[in-house]
């Protein structure tokens, strides 16, 4: 830009930036804190989706043991949990069939509903909402406002009408700031703040790399006759190998509807493995086929989730602020849960940051920091439940049948309390082995029934951009992709990418990079897997990417 616009700022006692479970429970709770102690303090929450919920995504089933303890009356309110899990099944996978394998106690879910995590998101805004929360979604938190001591400030929302050339257009509104006594950055997995803090407060020095998967989803109508509401399946084994830590879920609604999804890590070696074909694959089984053949898919996501556990947990509290939910690394990934810990730990951040309003003076508060949050979590149920699941993705790494058998053990024997910690693999984006020593994939065309193409499933998630704005996904060489990417590992982006958002053109000068950025869907996969770190995922204008309506 050629001309610098003064923003307006506005101050809050806490400024939260994120609507997903995380975000919305630290605000209720800090709303609730302030009643019980008679007082008036002023909470805003920012989110970069056109509406709470829209950029949410998850399987998913939930324990609702963390929304009892901060909504106990949950059920009279009407929260959208309706659909308890009756049923559990575990299958392993051959190419031709299915072994059903007694069901691990991490995926017994007596107890537990089938939702809409985005639904539920919605029902949280209108309770935080009712306590005096403002909410604001499609605005996008861009920039993290520091003191001049280096403490957090607040964020800047992003400028709009910004055209593709960095200069304003005809509708160019500058972003505002907002500034508080204390921040909550509760973005979700990889979230592009977080991860610029975790860097610029050194705050992952004494915990372990952190690792990831990429889940995708899809939500069907199926056939009545093979519709069992309560009905809970997950799958190991193919089409992944022996070596590729990865699974499916199925999920049955009401009305006939079922949510499927695969998760693959993104610590998988081979440059020539697609999630989403390996997805579209797993949908042509012989024993899954059957339950979507004359249905209708209602709608396409993908999410990265974090899986590292306890051990990559990074510091969670700095000068001004503090990380909740998965923007932290609060999931239990043997149970694929991390809704309820999301919950608590907006809750239990909620109790530390009110504490620091709550001692000292307003013009004190600025910058300090609510190092409580850290204990309140050594000494919750959610430290123990991620301690007693903190070695069952490492062990992934000795390949599935060395990991399940490991995991009996770790779970029968020693019940989550072996007297070691494993480590984990090392970083995702450092796991892929050059094409040269990897065999390419073949993969099945897509039927148009069961399995599709990208750009048919980037359509139903609604994914939609301004055009004309600076491509939010940003190169720091450009020339890597081909030197690199493109020579030593085949362009793996236009694989891991479920949304194609990457392709190679080839042109009279060459071969050439394209990114489609307007069909993101906001997944953070390529922020995490290129395998040099040249592409960084930065927020797009607001209320730009996906709408997950039902997901």
């Amino acid at each position: 830009m050629t001309e610098t616009i003064e923003r307006d700022s506005m101050q809050y006692d806490v400024v939260i930036v994120g609507a997903g479970p995380a975000g919305l429970s630290t605000a209720i709770k800090l709303k609730q804190l302030a009643e019980a102690a008679g007082r008036e303090i002023s909470v805003c929450v920012v989110e970069k989706g056109s509406e709470v919920g829209a950029h949410v995504l998850s399987g998913a089933v939930i324990d609702p043991k963390s929304l009892t303890e901060l909504i106990p009356n949950w059920q009279e309110l009407g929260a959208p949990l309706t659909r308890p899990v009756t049923e559990d099944r575990f299958l392993i996978l051959s190419e031709t069939g299915s072994r059903q394998m007694p069901t691990p106690p991490n995926f017994q879910n007596h107890g537990n509903y089938i939702i809409s995590l985005g639904m539920l998101c919605r029902w949280l805004a209108e309770q935080a909402e009712g306590l005096g929360v403002e909410i604001y979604p499609g605005f996008a938190a861009a920039e993290v406002l520091y003191h001049a001591d280096g403490s957090v400030k607040g964020i800047a929302t992003g400028d709009m009408g910004i055209g593709k050339d960095g200069e304003p257009t005809a509708d160019y509104a500058p972003g505002m700031e907002l500034w508080g006594r204390q921040t909550v950055f509760a973005e979700g997995c990889r979230g592009s703040l977080s991860k610029q803090l975790i860097k610029q407060f050194a705050l992952d020095k004494d915990s372990q790399p952190q690792t990831y998967g990429i889940g995708i989803k899809e939500l069907w109508e199926v056939d009545p006759a093979q519709s069992k509401p309560g009905t809970v399946t997950h799958t190991a084994g193919w089409p992944m190998d022996n070596h590729t830590y990865g699974g499916s879920f199925l999920y049955h609604l009401d009305d006939n509807k079922v949510a499927v999804g695969f998760v693959v890590g993104l610590d998988y070696q081979n440059p020539y493995l697609s999630p989403f074909e390996e997805f579209q694959r797993f949908k042509t089984h012989p024993d899954i086929r059957p339950i979507f053949e004359g249905g209708r898919r209602i709608a396409y996501g993908a999410r990265a989730l974090v899986e590292g556990g306890l051990q990559s947990l990074p510091k969670l509290t700095f000068p001004g602020g503090v990380l909740v939910g998965d923007a932290a690394g609060f999931l239990n990934v043997p149970r694929i849960k991390g809704s309820h810990a999301a919950i608590k730990s907006g809750m239990l951040a909620a109790e530390a940051v009110f504490g620091v309003l709550d001692e000292v003076e307003e013009a004190e508060t600025s910058g300090k920091e609510a190092a409580a949050y850290t204990a309140l979590f050594q000494n919750s149920w959610l430290h123990d439940e991620l301690h007693r699941a903190r070695n069952i993705r490492p062990a992934f790494k000795w390949g599935l049948w060395p990991a399940m058998i490991y995991g009996a053990i770790d779970t029968y024997l020693f019940k989550g309390n072996a007297p070691w910690t494993l480590k984990h693999h090392g970083t995702d984006h450092a796991s892929l082995k050059p094409a040269a020593q990897c065999q390419p994939i073949a993969y099945p065309k897509p039927d148009g029934k069961v399995s599709f193409d990208r750009l048919s499933s980037v359509f139903l998630s609604a994914t939609n951009h301004e055009e004309n704005q600076p491509a939010h996904l940003k190169l720091t060489r450009p020339e890597v992709a081909i030197e690199t990417n493109l020579k030593t590992y085949a362009s793996p982006e236009t694989r891991y990418c479920p949304a194609g958002v990457y392709e190679i053109v080839e042109e009279e000068s060459g071969p050439r990079l394209q990114i489609n950025a307007q069909n993101c869907v906001h997944c953070k996969t390529c922020d995490i897997k290129d395998p040099t770190q040249n592409i960084t995922w930065t927020c797009p204008e607001g209320s730009g990417g996906p709408n997950y309506a039902e997901m």
